[in-house]
């Protein structure tokens, strides 16, 4: 439902196969090329429906209730304060202002179900609470407005606990989002990262790699996230995951991942709670030595880089033995991640907590009531 079905139409006679304009339901416009492989011959491009285009223009320039009215004056002073530089000509406003939607859609995206980021800061910029008009103080009339064009593109908007918009592809859950990792948490992201760092603390490798990195990955954009050699080690070849990232160049990188729950030092054995880098080691040979098969290029690929990726902290003492031990074509393949890095990326884009971890948080709510008499 969320990719949409392909109807293609056939070119002139000189044309080449599959070169012609290919359109998906869901709005994206995929643009003719000369193909060689199913995933390289072609370049989505977002395109909205007119009429949902022209409803999302009205809000911008204030004609719905609920939405400040702007004249020609203040629609230039909108786009300005989205770092535009556009100046109304003083044709008819939400035809002017579709006009541009229609191209700040068409550019470059990182995923197929991200919005592009410019159009993404003017819904920002629009839907931004301090611009509540009337009594919709918390804007839920307005976001309700927003809503009805959006989701019949197949995307919904909602204010996470940052009190900002994001926006989610109703079909996949992604979420478009250009959020800093580095910045200043909110306390309500901060107890939610305290939150997190519990789980991590406690769950296993297993749940690690499931409720933690296969949603995290496949939020920043990573395509065939899959943990399928963790499910059968006699196939993992070094690597618990492995995905794919297409550039907007349309070229493919291969990513494998090594997981280790705890963390990660250059002692001289693994301990309960601690992993040896030597293990690492060895496995990250055979990671970069071992090809995957891509199931819809069908084709084999090597390993391009390797995340080894750690539950608890990766000492700078294993960094350095493992950087030793590598060649220096090795060492440019390797990216490490560590729990501080897993908190801000996950808190950052707004990504839901682990299933397991809200549900004992609702049930211990429910056992726990304050307001209860005491049994005894």
């Amino acid at each position: 439902k969320s990719a949409g079905f392909l109807q293609g139409r056939r070119g002139s006679e000189h044309s080449e196969p599959f070169a012609s304009k290919v359109e998906l339901s869901f709005g994206a416009e995929i643009l003719p090329r000369s193909c060689i492989s199913p995933l390289d011959c072609y370049k989505v491009r977002m395109k909205f429906k007119p009429r949902n285009l022209r409803a999302i223009a009205e809000m911008i320039v204030g004609d719905p209730d609920h939405f400040h009215y702007r004249s020609s004056f203040y629609i230039t002073e909108f786009f300005q304060e989205c770092g535009l530089d556009y100046k109304h000509d003083g044709s008819t406003r939400w035809r002017w202002v579709a006009e541009i939607l229609k191209n700040l859609l068409a550019e470059n995206r990182s995923n197929s179900y991200h919005l592009p980021a410019r159009f993404m800061n003017i819904l920002r910029v629009l839907m931004d609470k301090s611009e509540a008009e009337g009594d919709d103080h918390d804007r839920a009339f307005a976001l309700a407005a927003l809503n009805i064009p959006l989701k019949k593109e197949g995307y919904e908007a909602f204010y996470g606990d940052d009190n900002y918009l994001h926006v989610r592809h109703v079909g996949s859950n992604i979420i478009s989002s250009t959020s800093n990792p580095h910045r200043p948490f909110t306390p309500n992201e901060i107890e939610r990262r305290d939150k997190l760092a519990s789980f991590l603390r406690n769950c296993s490798e297993d749940e690690l790699i499931e409720q933690v990195l296969l949603p995290l990955f496949r939020q920043l954009g990573y395509q065939r996230v899959s943990a399928v050699g963790h499910k059968d080690k006699s196939l993992e070849y070094g690597k618990d995951v492995w995905m794919r990232f297409i550039l907007p160049t349309q070229h493919m990188l291969y990513f494998g991942i090594q997981v280790k729950k705890g963390k990660l030092d250059a002692s001289g054995k693994s301990k309960a709670s601690n992993t040896n880098m030597s293990e690492i080691y060895n496995q990250t040979l055979m990671m970069l030595g071992h090809e995957i098969f891509d199931p819809e290029t069908n084709k084999r690929s090597l390993v391009d880089h390797a995340f080894i990726i750690a539950g608890g902290e990766i000492t700078k003492q294993a960094r350095n033995w493992l950087g030793g031990k590598l060649n220096a074509s090795q060492r440019s393949q390797i990216m490490f991640m560590e729990q501080e890095d897993i908190l801000n990326l996950y808190v950052s884009t707004n990504i839901p907590l682990p299933e397991s971890l809200t549900l004992t948080s609702s049930s211990l709510s429910q056992n726990f009531d304050l307001d209860d008499d005491i049994p005894f």
